[in-house]
C-alpha cells in the first residue's frame, strides 16, 4: 500500500504555504533577501513559466526535476534584475504602457 504521507511533488507544492516552502521542497538553494523583496514575482514567474508544461504523463521525479528548473529558471531572472525591470504584475506593465502625464498647474488665485 502506498505512503499516504507520500503526495506527489504538485500536491505538495499547492500545499506550500511560503516561496521558502517551494524552495525548500524543490532543494533549490537561494538568498533569503533576494526572496524577501521579489517572493511573488519570483512565484508569478514560476507559475508563468509552469502553464507551459504539461505533466499529464510524467512521473512524479520528472514532474519534480521540471518544477525545480523552472523555479531556478524563475529565481534567475530576478537575481539578473529587479521586479521593476522583470513587471510579471499588471500594475507593473501598465505603469510603462501609459505615456507620462504631466502635472496639472492650478494658480492659488483660482482657489476659493
Amino acid at each position: 500500500m502506498a505512503d499516504p504521507n507520500a503526495a506527489g511533488i504538485l500536491a505538495q507544492l499547492n500545499k506550500a504555504s511560503s516561496a521558502e516552502d517551494f524552495f525548500a521542497l524543490l532543494g533549490v538553494d537561494y538568498d533569503p533577501k533576494l526572496v524577501n523583496v521579489a517572493r511573488l514575482h519570483i512565484l508569478r514567474r514560476m507559475g508563468q513559466y509552469l502553464a507551459a508544461e504539461d505533466f499529464a504523463t510524467a512521473p512524479d521525479e520528472e514532474v519534480a526535476a521540471r518544477c525545480r528548473a523552472v523555479l531556478e529558471r524563475a529565481y534567475a531572472d530576478f537575481v539578473a534584475s529587479s521586479p521593476i525591470d522583470q513587471r510579471v504584475f499588471k500594475v507593473l506593465k501598465d505603469a510603462v504602457a501609459q505615456p507620462e502625464k504631466k502635472p496639472t498647474l492650478v494658480q492659488l488665485g483660482t482657489l476659493k
